[in-house]
């Protein structure tokens, strides 16, 4: 108990100190609308280009733009998680594919287990279980590790070290386990919310390590019993 006390006032000062900064953007019902509807923003302007099919058995044709904001409407919601995954894997797919958009028939992919980093996985490169082109596995090193299929290039996609609150880790540890109370809830999405905000502003390049990977197998892992834990919480208490 005592140790959750100091946790959570640390996770106070913190969000303080972050208030501070903003000055006159916190404070108001009102002010949080705007807040968010900057995040949303960014999202839909942070996008990346992609190549499919034109039809269920057609040719290789069909360019499209996929932006955060389309991730997040499969995955349920924006997160700190998303913007990781997005900004990172979108990084990788550029080392792959220097000169050209990114072919979504042509590329799989290795996932950390989280479900916001594995639905990134799925929509960015169309990678699929069923097809053998994507599986997750806790052991790769980084969030992802990303291959093209026609030279066999695989890259790794790892967040420097640093970049992501260690108090945002702690507090979400505590709330898989259902140990956050409502407030303390709220405490941890502004935490996020702001990090995705700092993440959005930055170069990618200063956040992600891309490491090539020269003898990569693809072995795919089947398991299917990794805890979602972005739902544990959902009849939680309001604040």
């Amino acid at each position: 108990m005592k140790n959750t006390f100091v946790i959570l006032a640390i996770a106070s000062i913190f969000i303080s100190c972050t208030e501070a900064n903003q000055s006159n953007l916190e404070g108001s019902e009102s002010t949080k609308q705007v807040t968010d509807n900057n995040l949303e923003f960014k999202a839909k302007q942070t996008s990346i280009y992609v190549i499919d099919t034109d039809f269920s058995k057609g040719r290789l044709t069909n360019k499209q733009e996929i932006s955060l904001w389309d991730v997040q409407k499969m995955h349920g919601h924006l997160c700190d998680g998303l913007v990781v995954g997005f900004l990172g894997l979108r990084e990788g797919l550029f080392e792959l594919y220097p000169d050209s958009i990114i072919d979504r028939t042509n590329t799989r992919i290795v996932s950390q287990s989280s479900p916001c980093i594995g639905d990134i996985g799925l929509y960015l490169t169309g990678g699929r279980y069923q097809f053998n082109s994507f599986y997750i596995d806790e052991n790769i090193e980084g969030v992802y590790v990303v291959q093209r299929i026609d030279n066999g290039k695989a890259v790794s996609i790892q967040l420097k070290p640093g970049i992501k609150p260690a108090l945002i880790n702690i507090l979400g540890a505590k709330a898989v386990k259902n140990e956050l109370d409502a407030c303390s809830l709220d405490s941890l999405r502004k935490m996020e919310d702001n990090f995705s905000h700092q993440l959005l502003k930055s170069n990618p390049k200063d956040l992600f390590k891309i490491k090539g990977l020269d003898n990569f197998h693809w072995q795919p892992v089947l398991k299917n019993d990794y805890k979602k834990t972005d739902v544990l919480n959902k009849n939680a208490s309001k604040c």
